[in-house]
């Protein structure tokens, strides 16, 4: 059965629950990024097997609205916007499309104020509440960049709910709605303090490469015409600094 059929009271409980979930899902009660309750929880709150539950779970499994992570739960993906993120989507996408294996660590997600440097790079006020992110990137195991990212909260409010272990930040723009235009990025030189050498597995005597990218963007307008670059504005900030000893990078130039 299709999910727009008509299911009502007397149709096949996980065919019930499966659009119990999708409302959930459509209204925000579930947001995109987070865990849903367990198959044991919806089991025992709705009364009905869990083979049910897991029939209900894998139909919007198959529709693309869950997803499933080993260890870690069911969550919730939403409608994710078709968009070419090569240009702007930064270091991290880079090593996602390497041939190694890649891995990212989160180490620390919290709230606060933006201050007189983050407003100028972000064009907010001083107090206005950010997310800070802080994740280390690993290939074949081996640690390459350590990566601070900086969001207004407005943006993306549920962005404290969601596992960024799950999913990377440009999908979680997705969900929100939010289009990737372009990013402005300078590149320099820096000594890390004692914790963050450590992290990267470097002499804290020696520097490291330091990328700096403001990324701009637009949320998805209401008329639902493509955003252009009247209708841009500061996304998120980052820092990255990357070992220089295993990372090259290169720049392409056009005319």
């Amino acid at each position: 059965m299709r999910h727009d059929e008509a299911v009502g009271p007397q149709s096949p409980l996980y065919l019930q629950l499966r659009e119990l979930i999708r409302s959930k899902i459509e209204n925000g009660e579930y947001p995109p990024g987070t865990a849903i309750p367990s198959v044991g929880t919806l089991a025992e709150k709705y009364g009905i097997h869990r083979l049910s539950v897991r029939s209900a779970i894998s139909a919007l499994i198959g529709e693309g609205l869950l997803k499933s992570v080993q260890g870690k739960g069911i969550f919730v993906v939403g409608e994710k916007l078709e968009q070419d993120l090569e240009t702007v989507g930064g270091f991290e996408q880079t090593l996602k499309a390497s041939a190694k294996h890649f891995e990212q660590r989160l180490l620390v997600k919290a709230s606060r104020t933006a201050g007189p440097l983050y407003a100028s790079w972000l064009n907010c006020l001083a107090e206005e509440p950010l997310y800070y992110v802080k994740r280390l990137s690993l290939l074949d195991g081996e640690p390459l960049s350590l990566e601070e990212a900086y969001i207004p909260q407005w943006l993306v409010p549920n962005l404290a709910d969601v596992d960024l272990n799950v999913f990377p930040l440009h999908e979680v723009y997705e969900f929100y709605g939010i289009h990737l235009l372009r990013g402005e990025q300078s590149l320099g030189i820096t000594r890390l303090d004692s914790p963050d050498a450590r992290l990267l597995d470097v002499d804290p005597r020696r520097g490291v490469l330091t990328l700096q990218c403001v990324r701009y963007g637009s949320p998805e307008r209401a008329d639902g015409a493509p955003a252009g670059p009247g209708d841009e504005q500061p996304v998120e900030f980052t820092r990255t600094h990357i070992r220089a000893d295993k990372c090259d990078l290169s720049v392409h130039f056009h005319r």
